[in-house]
């Protein structure tokens, strides 16, 4: 294991600068702070060193410099991981940040993107062709670490997750070998990527199938939080009811006035919008809407609605619980948290997995969950300076109210580096086998990205 033998940041630091120049980066340069700088202001490590690559051949290089210099690897794309995975203290930072290079095929519909470029970047070079890719709620979240892990988001119901549309990969492995995982070449690594996360390889390029969406129907309505209990009672049965191409958003955020608020957030993806109208009307009328904003709109402005929910530099903690269904005690508990929610900025959202995203086959990729659920994001956020107890404690004791009333494990892109036991159960069945493909593709554990699996020892 690389842990096992004597770190040499001087000889990785000499090796390194031969091959990137001035984009290698230590702690005493100017760029390291703006390199090792992520959206969660609460995550502090201290990495060795930071090596900024522009393509597939540099990857290479800089893990196999790491892996002679017995230093830990993490990859940086788009640094949204809220536990700070891309930085590990001692170690070397990989920045893909620049692999941004994004190419449309319209008459395949796919789109081939580099490892660094994120949602937006993705659904901005696809609009002019009327594509998309399913992609997560956020537009500035990197398509790598998104797909890699799941990538729930608005067309789940019609598209799948992120990684359900996943063709292929160009993978540098951890001993600096270059391969393409697909179907036809080494299928095992190209099942592992989908669900399995960045633990088995940095991924340098994906190629996605695309999907024609000229416009979706969706937008925000709010409700005051006196009527939580009978608008979230109300999503719970329409879901149940849901066609594939209507997939809803809903929880509770800071309202106009900072108060917290219950919201929905429809999209509706058919082909036909005037048929998401009945739909947008039965949303509407399960309270009395604070806010009513739906329109027909490109898919990329819909993900703007969150743009700003989320400030980059505020401190972020979050847990997660997969619900099988809305019941009445869950209800009661997501109103109660947003009764005595401890900061102006914290969030609960909860996002619908079913369609054709269930139709999938479990094993069929390493994601472990293919039944219909809710899943619950638990989202504390407090401002730099606070304390950070009364924001921690609001967001464990959510989630270990709903932990009764949940199914084992957790969505692996949200889980806490320490929460391994749950890591286990959410892959359910798939767990020996991606196990083994971690210590198939690195056996010396120079990877330990999203989700974090236990080392790759012997089989537990």
């Amino acid at each position: 294991m690389i842990s096992a033998a004597r770190p040499d940041v001087a000889s990785a630091t000499a090796r390194l600068r031969a091959l990137l120049g001035d984009r290698l980066h230590e702690p005493a340069d100017p760029a390291f702070a703006a390199t090792t700088q992520l959206w969660n202001g609460a995550v502090d490590r201290s990495p060795a060193l930071v090596a900024r690559c522009l393509d597939a051949d540099e990857v290479a290089g800089v893990l196999r410099v790491a892996a002679r210099c017995h230093l830990p690897v993490s990859v940086r794309s788009g640094g949204h991981d809220w536990a700070g995975r891309a930085l590990r203290d001692g170690g070397v930072v990989l920045d893909v940040t620049g692999l941004r290079a994004v190419r449309v095929d319209a008459d395949t519909a796919t789109v081939t993107v580099g490892g660094g470029v994120t949602a937006a970047g993705l659904l901005a070079a696809a609009r002019p062709y009327d594509l998309v890719v399913p992609t997560g709620a956020v537009g500035n979240v990197g398509m790598a670490g998104l797909t890699l892990a799941g990538g729930y988001g608005p067309l789940c119901g019609r598209f799948g997750l992120s990684l359900d549309s996943l063709l292929g990969a160009e993978v540098v492995l951890a001993d600096g070998r270059r391969v393409t995982a697909d179907p036809h070449h080494d299928a095992e690594l190209y099942w592992a990527l989908r669900g399995g996360g960045g633990n088995v390889g940095v991924v340098t390029e994906l190629r996605f199938r695309a999907h024609r969406l000229p416009a979706v129907l969706a937008g925000m309505i709010m409700f005051p939080l006196a009527e939580g209990s009978a608008v979230l009672r109300g999503y719970g049965a329409l879901l149940a009811e849901a066609p594939d191409e209507l997939t809803v958003m809903a929880g509770f955020l800071p309202g106009p006035a900072g108060e917290p608020v219950i919201f929905v957030c429809p999209f509706y993806s058919g082909p036909d919008l005037a048929a998401g109208q009945p739909w947008m009307d039965r949303l509407r009328a399960l309270g009395t809407p604070l806010v009513d904003q739906i329109t027909p709109m490109p898919y990329a402005d819909a993900l703007r609605m969150f743009d700003g929910g989320m400030v980059d530099g505020n401190h972020y903690l979050l847990r997660t619980r997969w619900l099988p269904a809305l019941s009445d005690g869950a209800v009661d508990t997501l109103v109660d948290a947003a009764r005595w929610v401890s900061s102006p900025y914290s969030a609960v959202a909860l996002h619908h997995f079913h369609g054709a995203a269930t139709r999938v086959g479990l094993t069929d990729t390493a994601f472990g969950l293919r039944t219909e659920h809710i899943l619950t994001e638990i989202i504390a956020v407090w401002a730099p300076g606070e304390q950070a107890d009364p924001h921690r404690a609001w967001a464990e004791r959510t989630s270990a109210a709903l932990a009764p009333l949940a199914l084992p494990g957790g969505y692996p892109n949200l889980l806490g580096p320490t929460e391994t036991d749950r890591v286990r159960l959410a892959y359910g069945p798939n767990w020996a086998r991606l196990r083994h493909a971690k210590r198939r593709y690195d056996s010396r554990d120079l990877l330990t990205a999203v989700p974090t699996l236990p080392p790759a020892g012997p089989e537990t």
